[in-house]
């Protein structure tokens, strides 16, 4: 269940500073609530799906992380990828 290369390209374009810089925390974040998005629909399809259940609180627990990384590190880009993600924190 992987992003695709132009879905990707286009995350990276949106929340990067340059189209070569993947390894932003916004990138990663924006990246990671797509992958979610999807493992989301695709529980609601397969409920009995217990790896990708399991994939799916660990890809929570990384955007977790990352999300409390940028809000220590800069509360502006934070605020501006919780709005433009429609993530609730």
């Amino acid at each position: 269940m992987a992003l695709s290369k132009e879905k990707t390209s286009a995350l990276v374009k949106k929340f990067g500073k340059s189209a070569a810089d993947t390894g932003s925390s916004a990138v990663q974040i924006a990246i990671l609530t797509e992958r979610i998005k999807d493992l989301t629909e695709h529980l609601k399809k397969n409920g009995q799906d217990a790896n990708a259940r399991r994939a799916l609180l660990a890809l929570v627990g990384q955007r977790h992380s990352l999300l409390a990384y940028l809000a220590a590190k800069d509360r502006e880009e934070y605020a501006k990828v919780i709005e433009a993600l429609g993530i609730r924190k």
